[in-house]
């Protein structure tokens, strides 16, 4: 059995916010505890945005209950309307993650038959000391950036692969057939990656970081580049010279490909690539106009690419 690091926090927490809750004399000391345990999340600013919301939800609560237990008693009734007023409202001002804590803590009104300032600061100083223990364990959270830069450099070997092969079967009778299968596993270790780069930058409370979120959805965009590179390059049969500097395109493409690559050597190799096929034979029949539109179509997918890439590169120094 593995216990993992936020089910420590929680424990800590949960246990912590008893105590203190207790010492301080507070009725339903064990609350606290409990807010805690639903307050530890994944993320310092998830953390503090839950606190927060929270706080706010127990004070739309408070009113509500105030005023139905005011006009209708202490009473079961009273309490299901509070609820029909409560859960609405709380929907309505963005505060649904608040409606079950909240909920709870106004049964306390219920079962202490009052709403008087003392009980109304027990419950607010419940909610405070939870998620103010959730926030302080998790103001310690392990640093990511080191995983971040790791899973960069698989994405880009697995690029520089799949970009050799399709150097390699460009124009070739018999294709890779499992390159789609690898364009996808490499969509997929993208997609963990943005995972980890949003966890990253929600765990940078004063200065965000979202520089890992942008190369990850950049490279996002790439894979669909790629997907469709892949389509095309299945149904392209021409002579061979003229795939031969598409072919060294690519292949120059996956030496150079990396994080600090801003793409416009390869974007001025593409535009002398465009001169001389412009320069070229016009084809002769239809069936070598058409095979022909396809590796242009596949030209044109590959400067898409490339783009996206050189245009994330302009941002980041725009910074």
């Amino acid at each position: 059995m593995k216990i993992g690091l936020r089910t420590v926090k929680t424990a800590v927490s949960a246990t912590l916010s008893m105590i203190v809750a207790g010492s301080l004399g507070l009725l339903y000391p064990a609350s606290a505890g409990i807010i805690a345990v639903l307050s530890v999340t994944n993320t310092k600013k998830t953390s503090l945005l839950t606190g927060f919301y929270r706080l706010l939800s127990l004070a739309l609560a408070t009113a509500i209950a105030y005023l139905c237990f005011s006009i209708l008693g202490f009473n079961a009734f009273a309490f299901g309307v509070f609820l029909l007023l409560f859960i609405p409202g709380a929907v309505h001002f963005n505060l649904s993650d608040g409606i079950v804590v909240s909920s709870v803590l106004v049964t306390q009104y219920l079962i202490e038959q009052d709403l008087s300032w003392t009980i109304i600061g027990n419950e607010f100083l419940l909610m405070t000391i939870g998620v103010g223990f959730a926030l302080l364990m998790n103001l310690y959270m392990p640093d990511t950036e080191q995983h971040l830069k790791e899973d960069q450099e698989v994405i880009e070997t697995m690029f520089r692969k799949i970009l050799n092969n399709m150097a390699a079967y460009l124009n070739q009778p018999n294709k890779e057939k499992n390159l789609f299968e690898k364009c996808n596993e490499l969509k997929e270790f993208i997609r963990t990656g943005e995972n980890w780069a949003k966890n990253h930058a929600e765990n940078q409370l004063i200065f965000s970081n979202h520089y890992y979120i942008e190369y990850f959805t950049m490279r996002r965009l790439q894979s669909n580049r790629l997907k469709d590179m892949l389509r095309i390059l299945e149904n392209i049969t021409v002579e061979p010279e003229q795939v031969e500097n598409i072919q060294g395109l690519l292949q120059y493409t996956a030496e150079t490909f990396a994080e600090n690559n801003n793409g416009q050597d390869i974007l001025d190799r593409i535009d002398q690539v465009y001169d001389v096929y412009r320069k070229k034979e016009l084809p002769k029949t239809r069936e070598e106009f058409e095979n022909r539109a396809q590796l242009f179509q596949f030209l044109q997918l590959f400067q898409s690419f490339i783009e996206i890439k050189a245009e994330f590169a302009k941002n980041q120094n725009e910074k």
